[in-house]
């Protein structure tokens, strides 16, 4: 980076108990995944770092094709800090497939402080996968927007980089624009869920993420409420993610989609195209079950190259 962050950032990014992190697809889509970063940055680096699951490969298949990736701190939900505001870093993504038992030892003062004390024993055993079979996603930052208002209305402070221009709209695909999931459905999680973003590919093949304030039903797709100015004009690929959680994460309620969007001024529509998703309720049972149930992804890991074969 050619600046450092402000103190007001790093209080943001140090305290905030859920991120969503914005990747692009092999078509220039958007994926955004919640994840709980752990507060771990490196101001003179110019570095955050998250830790994911190799269980959850995908993304990381997406990642190691396409680097450009953001890290949206978006809401103080269960946070460290009630400074207001959104925090937008964005930069480029990399990571070593190969478990590093040391580097996770070392955070392990960060986990227990955002997640709780891992679990020890027998019952620690069953969350071997989702312990210890996990990488360091560290993102060098190109540059970071904070907008002092959580809304993310107006324009940011910008650290590092000058912002990329607006794209370009994408060639519409092949099978059409228009919704593939019930408008209705994806309307009402944008309302119910406490925090909603919405992303899509920027000029410098880097995602822009916006907060999300409230959805309407029409018969063309979700008419989403953005901030004013924020999302590009005409047409392009795009991922919207609604989720809450609970402290600690043990409850957890993600729905997340990729789909086609259409900007004219401020009117945004969004048509859905896939859903994913799921529901934990507020249970360190369930949530440990759940936990444990990664050991069952491994294998697809493997297969697609990203996570070492076992010893």
């Amino acid at each position: 980076m050619s600046a450092i962050w402000s103190d007001e950032v790093d209080e943001i990014l140090a305290g905030d108990l859920a991120v969503g992190l914005a990747y692009l697809t092999p078509a220039k889509g958007v994926m955004i995944s919640p994840m709980a970063p752990l507060g771990i940055r490196d101001r003179e680096a110019g570095t955050v770092t998250l830790s994911s699951s190799l269980a959850l490969w995908k993304k990381l298949d997406r990642m190691r094709r396409n680097p450009g990736v953001a890290v949206a701190y978006h809401t103080r939900d269960h946070a460290f800090t009630n400074r207001p505001g959104f925090v937008l870093v964005q930069g480029r993504a990399s990571f070593d497939a190969t478990p590093d038992r040391e580097w996770l030892e070392s955070i392990t003062p960060q986990w227990d402080k955002f997640l709780g004390e891992r679990s020890t024993g027998l019952i620690g055993r069953t969350q071997r996968v989702y312990y210890w079979e996990r990488i360091a996603i560290t993102v060098q930052i190109e540059r970071i927007l904070h907008w002092h208002d959580t809304s993310g209305r107006g324009e940011p402070e910008v650290f590092g980089s000058p912002v990329s221009p607006p794209p370009q709209p994408q060639r519409p695909p092949g099978k059409g624009t228009g919704p593939r999931e019930t408008v209705g459905k994806v309307a009402g999680s944008v309302n119910k869920l406490r925090n909603t973003l919405l992303g899509w590919c920027g000029s410098d093949d880097i995602p822009d993420v916006v907060p999300v304030s409230g959805a309407e039903e029409t018969p063309d797709g979700v008419r989403l409420k953005v901030p004013p100015g924020r999302v590009p004009p005409g047409g392009r690929r795009a991922g919207l993610t609604a989720h809450e959680f609970q402290p600690k994460m043990l409850g957890q309620n993600q729905r997340i989609h990729s789909g086609w969007l259409e900007a004219q001024g401020d009117e945004v529509l969004y048509a859905p195209h896939t859903r994913a998703g799921y529901a934990l309720p507020e249970s360190k049972l369930i949530y440990l079950i759940a936990c444990a149930s990664l050991a069952t992804r491994m294998r697809a890991a493997r297969k697609a190259g990203i996570a070492p074969g076992p010893d």
